[in-house]
């Protein structure tokens, strides 16, 4: 997802040196900043844009690198702001400013994980017995559920999932590291390798043996590849299903940012000296990611959610976002881009995997799915109309749906499985 303000996806640094993490940060809101510009001016009426003229702000919409000029960013900064807004009350509807249910509140007693580094990740385990629906019985085997959130959001971003799936199986939901309530890693350990190491320490310490089901969405669907890529034993031996929600197994790049025609371009050429005067206050990225402002809402519906998802759901992604530290968002730029794990694929041929993909995915687009299912033969594939990259909340129904259907299926296998079959 965008980084500055918007969390699990495509957008990487160049380069394998350490970045200049603020001016990486500056970079891309800049990139994201003049992509809402783009996307509110469209729809602004004509009285709305000669009011933003008047007061001066016009010009870095014809012309961003208008801003450079004076090395004063603070001028555009308002005018994307000023858009953002119009652009909200513009698509504003009264029915979805009431959250349906408190998103992110479903939460268990906590445990602390302690990674191969001594990063300390914070797990959430719930049982399946303290959770049984009425009329229904505790499930009689020992399998269990382990859910890997994506970039810059945390394991709140599950919160249909682990209500709807709760009781059915034993669910474990942890934040990766430097994410969410885990703890703050290094710099040279945030990489999809080592979330792949991270992923396996919590198995051996809350699921040692019983059979596992393994949900990723985003950079944690990047986890669980990394997983197969290292430990390909386990999903011949343990591993029953996989779920890869709008992931890629590898193929992103920063050029683009998943902006429409020469637009991409253009950010990439003209962003670096903007960021550059960003860059100069780390402030400034704080404020205009943060989650309650204009710009910050815009961009998380914008890169976030396709055509149905809610202002009160892109405030719930967005403070998922907003609680990342922006060195964090930049310091995992580059795994991003450098994931390849087009070969791992091939161990997920053993297992029931579902591969599920928004058909608005702005920041793994459909194209990255279309590769793992080719590479995968037999891999059930659902392509969810006007979805974005935050499908598990946006079509949450559609996604728990299938979610359900698969834990069916890796019943079915664990039931004549000779090894945990009698269990």
């Amino acid at each position: 997802m965008v980084a500055v303000a918007l969390g699990s996806g495509s957008l990487a640094a160049s380069g394998g040196a350490r970045p200049n993490r603020a001016l990486l940060a500056g970079s891309i809101l800049f990139a994201v900043a003049i992509a809402a510009a783009g996307y509110a001016w469209k729809g602004v009426p004509q009285a709305v844009r000669d009011e933003v003229r008047r007061e001066g702000l016009a010009p870095a919409v014809g012309h961003p690198g208008a801003a450079t000029d004076s090395g004063d960013t603070a001028p555009f900064l308002a005018m994307v702001d000023k858009l953002a807004e119009r652009s909200l009350l513009r698509r504003s509807d009264p029915m979805t400013d009431e959250l349906p249910e408190p998103l992110g509140s479903l939460h268990s007693s906590a445990l602390t994980v302690v990674a191969e580094d001594g990063v300390q990740l914070q797990v959430e385990v719930d049982p399946p017995d303290a959770y049984v629906r009425e009329g229904e019985d505790a499930p009689g085997d020992d399998l269990t559920i382990i859910f890997c959130h994506g970039y810059a959001l945390s394991m709140d971003a599950f919160h249909y999932q682990r209500r709807d799936l709760r009781g059915r199986a034993r669910l474990v939901f942890y934040d990766q590291r430097s994410h969410g309530r885990s703890g703050r890693a290094e710099f040279d350990s945030h990489h999809i390798e080592q979330l792949g190491r991270d992923l396996s320490a919590v198995i051996d310490a809350v699921a040692p043996t019983g059979p596992l089901m393994l949900v990723g969405h985003s950079m944690g669907g990047m986890t669980v590849m990394a997983l197969a890529d290292q430990r390909p034993e386990l999903f011949a031996e343990r591993v029953f299903g996989v779920a890869l929600i709008a992931t890629t197994a590898g193929g992103l790049t920063s050029g683009m940012l998943g902006l429409p025609g020469g637009l991409g371009a253009a950010v990439h050429r003209l962003g670096p000296a903007v960021a550059a005067s960003i860059a100069r206050r780390k402030s400034l990225v704080e404020r205009s990611r943060w989650s309650t402002s204009d710009l910050g809402l815009l961009l998380t519906r914008l890169y976030s959610f396709g055509s149905t998802g809610t202002d009160a759901e892109s405030r719930f992604v967005a403070s998922m976002l907003s609680g990342t530290d922006v060195d964090v968002v930049a310091e995992f730029l580059p795994a991003l881009q450098e994931h390849d794990k087009h070969e791992a694929l091939a161990v997920l041929e053993g297992v029931e995997l579902l591969v599920v993909v928004g058909d608005r995915d702005r920041l793994t687009p459909k194209a990255f799915s279309d590769e793992i299912v080719r590479r995968v033969p037999g891999a059930e594939y659902v392509v969810v109309a006007d979805a974005g990259h935050m499908v598990l909340i946006e079509k949450h129904e559609i996604v728990d749906e299938h979610l359900l259907s698969l834990l069916d299926r890796v019943r079915r296998d664990i039931a004549a499985d000779p090894e945990f079959g009698a269990a």
